[in-house]
């Protein structure tokens, strides 16, 4: 009598979003939907910077990360040792055509749209479709079987992350997070200060990178009762930590806006050169769409000037933030 074993072999996919914060942040209904909605054993790898390794390293719907430093020729060896079933471009640039050339497996890619995003930085004619980045996300992987849950963006705060927050902060500050890794992502000094006199019963605790350390000095020695300046002295975690024990969130177009979406966190969401049209603003957990409130600078004939960013304001007007009005969003902390 002859006897079959079967072997019930798992199905291998591997992710590829190289950057950046928010970017990564965005992917992760992606890798939870896979991870659940997929029939059997679901081996999900991830290919990332390794700058932005700790994003993932607490995700516990993946298997196995890989990261680069420089070029794809670091790990593209590894990758096609591995023979994976499927491939998930969610960066679509040259490097990750590469990886998938070289793999040979069957590859799913979002559109990034870029030529209605040109139309719209260029000539302010807006063709793009009024859906959400981690709708596209997920409409690339539709033919799998698998469907949005609803259930938003994942960030997962490594239990023993802890921060002494000064005792006159404990349980009754606000989050701002004002910086960007572009200028005209970021709210300018002038507009901080109004914030902050018109808010005069609010306490900030100051959510930010390297750069933003010396302007959040100077806010910090302008109002040392009532401004704690974290920037640049933080870990991922340790930012996203702040963020979760805020009462309420005022952040930029950033990463930490949408790990604060992650979180569930009533964000106060300030635009200057970029619009939220684009499709990345916070994307929350179905039925928390309220938590979230947009101020921009409307009808700006320049606006948006770019997808992501410049070093300076083209026109050298900077109204996009500069016309912000700060007493509504002060308004809106006060709710």
């Amino acid at each position: 009598m002859l006897y079959f074993a079967f072997v019930n072999i798992p199905v291998k996919i591997l992710i590829i979003r190289f950057s950046s914060i928010g970017d990564i942040v965005l992917t992760t209904p992606v890798i939870r939907c896979l991870k659940q909605q997929l029939e059997g054993e679901v081996n999900i790898h991830y290919l990332t910077k390794k700058a932005y390794t700790p994003l993932l390293e607490t995700n516990p719907y993946i298997d196995k990360i890989y990261s680069i430093d420089k070029s794809t020729n670091e790990v593209i060896e590894n990758l096609a040792n591995e023979r994976y079933d499927y491939i998930v471009d969610l960066h679509r640039n040259l490097r990750s055509s590469r990886i998938k050339r070289k793999l040979k497996a069957l590859s799913f890619t979002f559109d990034k749209l870029n030529y209605q995003k040109w139309l719209l930085v260029n000539f302010k004619v807006n063709k793009l479709p009024d859906v959400h980045i981690v709708d596209r996300y997920l409409e690339s992987i539709k033919v799998l079987g698998v469907e949005n849950d609803g259930e938003g963006l994942d960030y997962f705060i490594p239990k023993e992350t802890n921060l002494e927050i000064p005792e006159n902060f404990k349980n009754n500050y606000n989050a701002l997070v004002f910086g960007a890794a572009h200028f005209t992502k970021r709210i300018p000094k002038e507009k901080l200060i109004e914030l902050i006199e018109a808010s005069p019963n609010h306490s900030f605790i100051l959510v930010g990178g390297k750069e933003d350390q010396s302007l959040g000095k100077e806010l910090e020695k302008l109002y040392p009762q009532r401004i704690w300046n974290t920037c640049g002295k933080t870990t991922f975690h340790e930012s996203a930590f702040l963020l979760k024990h805020a009462k309420k969130v005022i952040s930029t177009d950033t990463g930490m806006m949408h790990i604060a979406a992650a979180l569930q966190k009533p964000i106060l969401s300030v635009w200057g050169n970029t619009v939220p049209e684009f499709g990345m603003y916070p994307y929350y957990k179905k039925g928390n769409e309220h938590l979230c409130s947009i101020f921009e600078v409307k009808n700006l004939n320049c606006r948006p000037c770019s997808k992501i960013g410049y070093d300076k304001c083209p026109k050298g007007h900077f109204k996009c933030m500069l016309n912000i009005a700060t007493k509504e969003v002060a308004e809106k902390l006060n709710e």
